[in-house]
């Protein structure tokens, strides 16, 4: 079975319907949902 990802746009998008304040619950937690199937970045260097 493959593993489900969050594309890096659909991140960028589900963390602006995050931020903004004029969005409603039910985007909220579809964009938390989104995030949260999101793989986790490693940072190189430190």
């Amino acid at each position: 079975m493959a593993k489900k990802v969050t594309g890096k746009a659909a991140a960028s998008a589900a963390s602006k319907v995050l931020r903004d304040g004029r969005t409603s619950a039910t985007s909220k937690t579809a964009a938390g949902s989104a995030l949260s199937q999101r793989e986790k970045s490693s940072k190189k260097g430190k």
